[in-house]
């Protein structure tokens, strides 16, 4: 166990599956009391058994974040009870990838997932934000993607979601700042969790060539990114967009025969 993150609390949204797992547990790891959030319970309860076992302090609090300000408030207001009164973390993790393109997204699904890409955290923010400011300041992390700089043929609605929570990320930094309270957000290249061992790659593996990096990343590059921001080692950075993507916006390799 480590102690980057000792004595803090943290709120994870989407935490029982993939990156926002990871986060879970990756904090916890590091001293932090976790709210583990998610919709269900069964994977929240497995979540939450692991990090107890591995001696860390964690918490299932199930939300389904629609959109609604009263769905972010009520889970700002149950993890806070969680947690002992206060949050000093918020990762807005939770997000959906439908994977249409523009011509097949109907209203309901482009309302769909701006409720709960982009609505659900701007509404747990402006319930979790201010209180953290009240008592002493904090720390936000948003999941931004890579996909909201650099174009790809599907996922124009996922995209533009995104887009959403970078151009969000500067303007909370600029607003809550001055309040004691960090915002930046983390932006992910092709993250998957490893495939069982003996079965095919996962499709999306090509979107990662011609990469540095060359392959997928996974899931736990991720949650040593948000580590850093949440900690006190990035306490200078503010309103940033944190490129975890295997070099996918920055560089490209060329092969040379």
């Amino acid at each position: 166990m480590g102690e980057r993150l000792k004595d803090r609390t943290a709120l994870i949204t989407g935490s029982t599956s993939n990156i926002g797992r990871a986060i879970a547990e990756a904090f916890a790891a590091e001293g932090a009391r976790v709210v583990v959030s998610g919709r269900s319970a069964e994977r929240g309860a497995e979540v939450v058994a692991g990090i107890r076992a591995a001696g860390g302090l964690a918490e299932f609090v199930a939300a389904d974040l629609d959109g609604s300000a009263d769905a972010s408030r009520d889970l700002a207001e149950r993890a806070r009870a969680a947690l002992g009164g206060r949050i000093d973390i918020l990762v807005n993790n939770a997000g959906i990838y439908p994977g249409a393109t523009t011509v097949t997204t109907d209203e309901a699904m482009f309302d769909r997932v701006y409720a709960v890409n982009v609505k659900a955290p701007f509404f747990l923010t402006a319930a979790v934000a201010p209180v953290m400011a009240e008592s002493g300041g904090g720390v936000i992390v948003n999941l931004g993607s890579w996909i909201a700089r650099l174009g790809v043929p599907v996922g124009a609605l996922y995209s533009s979601t995104k887009g959403a929570m970078e151009t969000l990320t500067r303007a909370w930094a600029a607003e809550f700042g001055p309040r004691g309270v960090r915002v930046n957000a983390i932006s992910p290249g092709v993250v998957q969790e490893p495939a069982p061992e003996g079965e095919p790659p996962h499709p999306a593996e090509v979107m990662m060539k011609g990469t540095p990096y060359g392959a997928m990343g996974t899931p736990e590059a991720i949650a040593r990114a948000a580590v850093w921001l949440a900690g006190e080692e990035a306490s200078f950075v503010h309103g940033t967009v944190v490129d975890v993507d295997g070099g996918r916006t920055g560089a490209a390799v060329i092969a040379v025969a």
